[in-house]
């Protein structure tokens, strides 16, 4: 079930981070704060997200595409994702259809299933109060903390202007 308040957040794209070999997958409260919120994935997640927001089609159904047609064809469709919760430093969330059916996924496979139905992604307030990074860069000037965040996203945002599918190639799953 869902968790509490629920905060809408907009996809931001796919990095790497400066000295990091994981991706990750950041999303960015849409109103409010506006915090971010950093999670971490696997190389195949990141390329299957990079083709949904990408809507990349494919001669044959992917995993992601499959769970869709089969969600069709029993005559559901997806209403939103919500990240609800953070246990043991691994995300968890739901896919909600209609008629209130709820089903657990991986935030990775759930939001990759929401950019291509174009739903929307909704994260729990407490999530975000646990993991999510503030930026605040107004009154007094940043801090030399909030620089180095500022400047990661930056580097951040020009990765996503030059990012493709195959950038993040066939690894298996670690």
């Amino acid at each position: 079930m869902g968790t509490g308040l629920m905060i809408p957040v907009r996809v931001e794209g796919i990095a790497v981070l400066a000295g990091e070999d994981v991706p990750v997958m950041l999303l960015r409260e849409t109103t409010g704060r506006r915090r971010w919120l950093i999670v971490r994935i696997d190389a195949p997640e990141a390329k299957t997200l990079v083709e949904a927001q990408n809507q990349v089609t494919h001669a044959r159904p992917t995993t992601i595409e499959l769970l869709l047609a089969v969600a069709g064809r029993f005559d559901r469709a997806v209403e939103r994702v919500e990240v609800t919760a953070l246990h043991d430093d691994t995300f968890h969330s739901e896919l909600v259809f209609d008629a209130g059916v709820r089903v657990s996924a991986r935030p990775s496979d759930s939001i990759a299933v929401a950019l291509l139905v174009d739903a929307p992604v909704m994260v729990a307030e407490s999530v975000l109060e646990t993991a999510g990074l503030e930026i605040e860069l107004g009154g007094a000037g940043p801090t030399e903390d909030e620089l180095a965040r500022s400047d990661e996203i930056e580097e951040f945002r020009s990765f996503l202007d030059e990012v493709k599918p195959e950038d993040f190639g066939d690894h298996p799953p670690e």
